[in-house]
């Protein structure tokens, strides 16, 4: 098979399946599982997700994971044994720390290997913090989610070491790459900008941590910089930070903005707002460990314009690590309107067939390093080095 054989059930663990990155990763393993030869167990809180589960030939096992509760967790262990001596369980995989600490003392309970995945990087602000994220790092083996995430985990947990395995996330390729030109009219009538217009696009929720202040600052002086029109799109939720939003509408209305810069919501169509863009930019003033935003516009042919912080040195190309020629993007200081507006206006003014090169080439990077099958292919190895 595609995935290599597996014959083997695998149970992953995470607090519940509503939506979200590490439920959409935790999806595509479990299909590899299955195609693979093997039978594949996911156990949460539910929630929507729990469908897509059942489509690819999973099960799922409903158990009170989302709970922080030190008692739940402690009793969520033993739930969890039961399952993997009933289920005839090979391996555990736990994706996020309350149920990773229920995973782990089940995992040992029982005698089985267990595997972890940092999805992300933890605040460490106190020694209990730093203790209760430590059960991400003690799994047979630690999947990082890049490099950057795999020197962090080396540097805050040494007993790790020899254990952690940088595994990039996946994305769909597919549908990154799919002709979504029919959905472009829709979505700039939604968003209200005119055909021809140069679309610079920021999809990312609405947090500080995501650089909307420097966009917009940046936005006021690529107005001042071209002499031709541009609309930069902010489409994400602001998650209950309604005023942080308000904040953002109202400076950019102060800086004259109204026309250029559109809080448009959260927008599900990534695919066709991509393919409505000219740009697309990540300037987030924090390192990302991965940075899906940047991937997901290189795989659909847009050039993008990063911070260079964190996993962005694995995810864009760019000088000096790359010849001018092969870039597929920008990498700019974080926190830097000036940068950020600079790169902005060199792709905006450059030649058509200059942004169209660069954006074929972010499209074959993404394509070789970052699909879905290739992190599907990697962790079943993972899996495969331990149960056998």
């Amino acid at each position: 098979m595609a995935m290599g054989e597996l014959k083997h059930t695998i149970l992953q663990v995470l607090p519940a399946l509503q939506t979200g990155g590490v439920e959409r990763t935790t999806v595509d393993i479990a299909a590899a599982v299955v195609e693979g030869g093997g039978r594949a167990l996911v156990a949460s809180a539910g929630g929507r997700m729990v469908a897509e589960l059942d489509a690819v030939g999973a099960e799922h096992v409903a158990l009170p994971l989302s709970t922080k509760s030190p008692v739940g967790i402690w009793r969520n262990a033993g739930r969890l044994a039961d399952v993997i001596e009933r289920e005839g369980v090979g391996l555990v995989h736990a994706r996020s720390r309350a149920p990773a600490w229920s995973a782990l003392w089940a995992a040992r309970r029982t005698g089985r290997p267990f595997v972890t995945t940092f999805h992300g990087i933890y605040t460490e602000k106190t020694p209990p913090k730093a203790l209760y994220n430590s059960v991400m790092a003690r799994g047979d083996a630690v999947i990082a989610n890049s490099h950057f995430t795999a020197d962090v985990i080396a540097r805050r947990y040494p007993f790790a070491a020899g254990k952690i395995v940088p595994i990039a996330r996946g994305i769909d390729i597919d549908a990154m790459t799919a002709d979504a030109s029919e959905r472009v009219p829709a979505l700039l009538a939604r968003f209200g900008i005119e055909a021809g217009v140069p679309v610079i696009l920021h999809l990312a929720r609405l947090t500080a941590l995501k650089g909307h202040e420097v966009v917009i600052d940046a936005l006021h002086i690529l107005k001042e910089t071209l002499s031709t029109p541009f609309v930069c799109v902010m489409a994400g939720d602001d998650h209950g930070r309604e005023a942080f939003r308000k904040g953002l509408e109202a400076k950019a209305a102060g800086l004259g903005l109204e026309n250029e810069a559109r809080f448009v919501g959260h927008v599900s169509d990534v695919a066709g707002a991509l393919a409505a863009s000219t740009v697309a930019i990540q300037p987030s003033i924090v390192p990302e460990s991965f940075g899906r935003a940047a991937v997901e516009a290189q795989a659909a042919a847009v050039p993008v314009v990063v911070s260079d912080l964190g996993a962005v040195s694995e995810t864009v190309l760019a000088p000096p690590a790359v010849a001018d020629e092969e870039r597929t993007g920008f990498r700019v200081r974080a926190n830097d309107a000036g940068a950020l507006a600079g790169a902005l206006a060199t792709l905006l003014e450059a030649p058509e067939d200059e942004r169209r090169a660069m954006g074929e080439r972010g499209r074959a990077h993404a394509s070789a390093h970052f699909s879905i099958t290739s992190m599907q292919m990697k962790t079943l190895r993972v899996y495969r080095s331990l149960l056998e």
